[in-house]
């Protein structure tokens, strides 16, 4: 393996360890009412963290959060229920994945998807991966942006 495509298989664990991280402080967010910067600081200390896209993560939770409204208002017309009334688990990720769609241009948007499908398969409901990847895939317009 060339040092290319080394660097590139390291930056995508990186980025996928961010989102992972990402979606529990946003978890962590929904649930306990945290400031984000208190968050942030409780994962800088974390050496769970080391294996993380530091500013990747960082972007992702604050601009989240800052971001919570329009992100929702995004999410919120291919939902059957109110963004408040969404497991906190898949609503971390439906957050994550449509900020990163319309905020992260270096991201591509089959990227995103799948990496929202992923998370929700891992730590979402049961069959709650199939529910982000429907939501998901309308947020971002059906078709492939990049």
């Amino acid at each position: 393996m060339n040092s290319d495509a080394l660097q590139h298989r390291r930056l995508t664990h990186a980025r996928r360890h961010a989102r992972r991280l990402a979606m529990q402080a946003l978890y962590q967010w929904q649930l306990t009412d945290y400031h984000p910067k208190d968050i942030l600081a409780e994962y800088e200390e974390d050496p769970e963290t080391e294996r993380a896209d530091w500013e990747h993560f960082r972007h992702l939770l604050l601009g989240v959060t800052e971001n919570v409204e329009s992100v929702d208002e995004l999410i919120a017309p291919f939902l059957d229920r109110p963004v408040a009334q969404v497991d906190p688990v898949e609503r971390s990720i439906l957050r994550l994945a449509t900020f990163e769609l319309h905020h992260c241009p270096d991201v591509p948007t089959r990227v995103a998807i799948n990496e929202a499908v992923a998370l929700a398969k891992k730590y979402g409901a049961d069959q709650g991966h199939k529910f982000v990847n429907g939501v998901i895939d309308k947020v971002a317009g059906g078709a492939l942006r990049r």
